[in-house]
């Protein structure tokens, strides 16, 4: 009886199996069934917590509470590399989001029905909003040209365009995710447009304003210390006199200077890639679609984006964020030494250089109490080294443009994007935390400039560089100022070292 309730239940189960099971087995018959099955079909899973849908290498389970698709999904299984903290920058997804939205635009002026681009447009302004970032988990290692975010963007707009609309995720109804989302697009020119606005806004609203308060800092540094005499130091040795206005009016002018190389590199940023499609031609889109996707952009953003000039060169070569990178870069070197020259100034409290008090934030060591350090510069320099080594990865990922198409694009923005936010964070914490709050310790910067031997440089017109020499050696030998050496010597008087050496008379030409 049990073996002939068996049988039944089987032979049931194989009578329904072609209706219900989406995978064909093997001969004519499945490869019918495989044919005749409509692309969009969307089966629900027997568990309620995934849906099933389809790409063009078969079926896929998909999360029923997220509104992305097949090719992400199938995306996440091909690249498990580095996890959650590798996942592509949300600047990028969000410069998706806007770049959609411009696309559905214009699209619906070239004929899109208005239904169809009013609900990708909602969609795209919530990806560039951020209020569907949980919906993309794609990491940066995946393909070069950044296909699998494309999609994932467009899987994610689609869905939530069709669940606006009262219809079945993952249908692609009315929605398409290729068809409408991704019209008159290609990957190759929607995510170099995409890091171009991510980029640009990154610099915008994070970079330029942390270095011009970086600057502003400095700046007001060198004017409250313009009265401030001490003595320079050159290849780590001592030098002549300056002010320490004088020496921070330098750190002043390396971040002027910062800031104006990378806003010399941006007009390049500006321009975009949309409309150069697979290579560059612009196969697929409508005379004018480039111009209008870079004004609606330009709009959305409130920057001067406009569409490239040369599409060829916007796929295939990434130089503008190379040269944005190398002024980065730049800035970064800027910033180590600045770091590093007040670290040093004020190291002590007792046994280094102490012409500067730093400001004391947190305890310092876990075994010597009482210790303090100069973290902020230690940050600062962290930083100023890992912007160094973002600049090498980016360097070789421009270079390798094969033909008509870079495929370095994730790896680039990802470093852009972790250089502007580094130096753009650090600068303003290195201002609130180290920089405001700087002192000169003005009896230690007075005991080492008048115990300097190189003070014996202002003698040189009136005795000249040999008998200075001199001096300064025997002095250094013996112990003894540099006063009371000339007078032994008898190149001098007393009188006349007075007259001849004044710090304050040292400071710029006669």
């Amino acid at each position: 009886m049990d073996r002939a309730l068996r049988l039944l239940a089987r032979s049931r189960f194989l009578s329904r199996a072609p209706a219900s099971d989406p995978r064909p087995g093997p001969g004519p018959a499945g490869a019918a069934l495989l044919l005749l099955r409509p692309p969009n079909v969307v089966r629900m899973a027997s568990q309620s917590s995934f849906r099933i849908e389809y790409d063009t290498f078969g079926e896929l389970k998909v999360p029923n509470d997220k509104y992305y698709g097949a090719q992400t999904v199938r995306s996440t299984m091909n690249f498990k590399i580095g996890g959650v903290t590798e996942r592509m920058p949300i600047p990028v997804i969000k410069a998706f989001g806007i770049l959609k939205r411009a696309a559905a635009e214009v699209n619906q002026d070239y004929g899109l029905d208005p239904k169809i681009a009013n609900a990708i447009m909602k969609a795209a302004d919530e990806v560039a909003e951020g209020k569907l970032n949980d919906h993309f988990p794609l990491v940066v290692w995946q393909t070069g040209s950044g296909t699998q975010t494309n999609m994932n963007v467009n899987e994610v707009i689609s869905n939530r365009a069709i669940e606006m609309l009262g219809g079945q995720l993952g249908s692609k109804k009315p929605v398409h995710p290729n068809d409408h989302v991704n019209k008159s697009q290609s990957s190759n020119d929607t995510f170099p447009t995409a890091m171009h606005i991510a980029a640009a806004v990154e610099v915008h609203e994070v970079l330029l304003p942390g270095l011009q308060k970086l600057h502003d800092a400095l700046d007001a540094k060198s004017k409250e210390f313009a009265q401030i005499i001490k003595i320079g130091r050159t290849h780590t040795q001592d030098a002549v006199p300056l002010t320490l206005g004088q020496e921070f009016s330098g750190y002043v002018q390396q971040v002027k200077y910062a800031t104006t190389r990378i806003k010399g590199a941006m007009p390049r940023i500006y321009e975009l890639a949309a409309g150069g499609t697979a290579v560059g031609t612009g196969l697929n889109t409508r005379i004018g679609f480039a111009e209008k996707v870079a004004a609606k952009v330009a709009a959305l953003t409130g920057l001067p984006f406009v569409t490239a000039p040369n599409k060829f060169e916007a796929l295939a070569a990434h130089d503008a964020l190379v040269e944005l990178s190398g002024a980065m870069n730049t800035a970064a070197c800027s910033l180590m030494k600045i770091a590093n020259d007040i670290r040093f100034l004020g190291s002590g409290p007792r046994s280094g250089l102490g012409e500067l008090i730093l400001p004391e934030n947190e305890p310092g060591s876990s075994i010597m109490p009482g210790k303090v350090n100069p973290t902020q510069c230690e940050a600062l320099t962290m930083v100023a080294a890992q912007v160094m080594g973002n600049h090498v990865a980016i360097t070789i990922g421009g270079s390798s443009g094969h033909f008509e198409l870079n495929v370095f694009k994730p790896l680039m923005i990802k470093n852009v994007l972790h250089s502007a936010r580094l130096l753009g964070d650090a600068s303003v914490s290195f201002t609130e935390n180290c920089v405001v709050g700087i002192q000169a310790n003005t009896e230690r910067i007075n005991k080492l400039m008048n115990e300097s031997l190189m003070l014996v440089t202002a003698l040189n017109p009136h005795i000249g560089y040999d008998k200075a020499a001199k001096i300064a050696k025997t002095a250094h030998k013996n112990g003894s100022t540099l006063k009371a050496t000339a007078i032994e010597l008898g190149y001098l008087t007393a009188e006349q070292f007075d007259e001849w050496v004044k710090p304050k008379d040292m400071l710029g030409p006669k």
